[in-house]
């Protein structure tokens, strides 16, 4: 490992070798060491298994993953928060506090004062402490690598040390899991982070596709058992190195999937284009399982205008609900309303064609999550805890636990689950 120039936002350049020999480029905090810390250090690795359903984990298809949820604390009633999609569920991993508190709604919004729907992807746009940098603040060291590029963007520099993705799978935007995990090894080995947040993005990606085919339904299971032997390739290399003994894995996904017929489609937009109050005044962010409703006209019309909006959204087949925002405990980015799709429906706006992907999640039919604690360290126990409804939320004060930070000022939405 050598430093190889002063980088962007005063942070170095890392080039480092992963255990297959692939090379892995890190960027590293301004005055971060530069060479793993020996000692008996406890460490914590949060591993996301984006898009995989509790059902999927199965001794035949995921048996690295069945085992490991075997032997720890499995927590079988756990949820991600329904509207939800990826980034917000991982933000909620590493605060521990809902939307309205951290400003993360959902992957798509409406900024209005950019005028345009856009991705969540900015480190501005997460507004409450995270723990890895809230650890980072009382002398440890974390790390992040995260498969996806709008998850790199949206962390920013909050970590110790961080991989950007790569490389990129065109369209999808995300990098494979066999490099996620080449990168986490050799972070690991180089630079030994005391709490490493890895998210594997193949599972979510082959999800969206449409599982109706067989050989989609082979791309989705080929991903699975990528995912089971990518963690299994962690497990053993931190067994192998003297790790694992001291060790606390949390392992869960975001969301889970859901998946449409091509005809089950819902496109509000043309509806309300349709009504004469509405018409050129309402704006949509489409998150597949949700839409998020935004009132752009005269502010003095607002509360008639909303009401005219539920009206019109609950009278199209396929929607389940709509929501005042404020009571999902989202913040003003979830705008005005917030409508949800039944199971097997998706939206797509603002027009039919807008969303060709089957596979969609950020609605309650998605909810339902894996989420296990596994691990050598004296803090993990064999546990099947069916009585809890965990969540994303639990991660940041479970984290928390093991190393003695306390909870940040206006303390945890989530629990420790140690």
């Amino acid at each position: 490992m050598s430093p190889q120039s002063q980088g962007l936002s005063r942070r170095t350049l890392l080039q480092l070798s992963a255990a297959t020999g692939a090379g892995v480029v890190l960027s590293a905090a301004a005055g971060a060491p530069l060479a793993a810390a020996a000692g008996s250090r406890k460490r914590v690795y949060v591993v996301v298994v984006d898009g995989c359903r509790p059902d999927e984990i199965t001794t035949l298809l995921t048996p690295r993953l069945h085992s490991l949820r075997r032997g720890g604390m499995s927590y079988p009633n756990a949820r991600s928060l329904a509207v939800m999609e990826t980034i917000p569920n991982h933000v909620m991993m590493m605060t521990g506090v809902r939307p309205d508190r951290n400003g993360a709604a959902a992957n798509s919004v409406f900024d209005r004062e950019e005028g345009v729907v856009r991705d969540l992807d900015r480190p501005s746009d997460l507004r409450f402490p995270t723990v890895l940098g809230r650890l980072r603040g009382s002398g440890h060291t974390t790390g992040t690598v995260l498969s996806k590029r709008y998850l790199y963007g949206i962390f920013g520099t909050r970590a110790t040390y961080r991989w950007e993705p790569f490389p990129l799978i065109p369209v999808s935007d995300h990098a494979p899991d066999v490099a996620t995990m080449d990168a986490t090894l050799a972070m690991v080995d180089s630079v030994d982070p005391q709490l490493v947040f890895v998210s594997l993005g193949d599972c979510d990606r082959a999800g969206h596709a449409d599982q109706t085919g067989t050989t989609v339904q082979v791309l989705r299971r080929a991903a699975l058992r990528s995912a089971d032997t990518q963690v299994g390739r962690l497990v053993d290399h931190l067994k192998q190195t003297g790790r694992w003994s001291r060790s606390v894995m949390v392992v869960l996904a975001d969301h889970s999937m859901d998946w449409t017929d091509p005809h089950r489609l819902i496109s509000l937009q043309p509806r309300f284009d349709a009504d004469p109050l509405l018409a050129g005044h309402v704006t949509i962010a489409q998150n597949g399982g949700a839409d998020l409703l935004y009132w752009t006209g005269r502010a003095g019309r607002r509360d008639e205008a909303v009401a005219r909006m539920r009206t019109l959204a609950n009278r199209v087949p396929g929607v389940l609900a709509v929501h005042d925002p404020a009571k999902l405990r989202l913040g003003a980015e979830a705008g005005d309303l917030v409508a949800y799709c039944r199971a097997g429906w998706r939206f797509s706006d603002p027009a039919p064609y807008s969303n060709p992907i089957p596979g969609t999640h950020g609605h309650p039919a998605t909810r339902p999550i894996p989420f296990f604690i596994t691990g050598g360290s004296p803090l993990v126990r064999r546990r099947f805890v069916s009585s809890i409804s965990t969540s994303t939320l639990d991660v940041a004060p479970t984290v928390g636990r093991v190393f003695g930070l306390g909870p940040p000022r206006g303390g945890y939405d989530g629990s420790s689950r140690l």
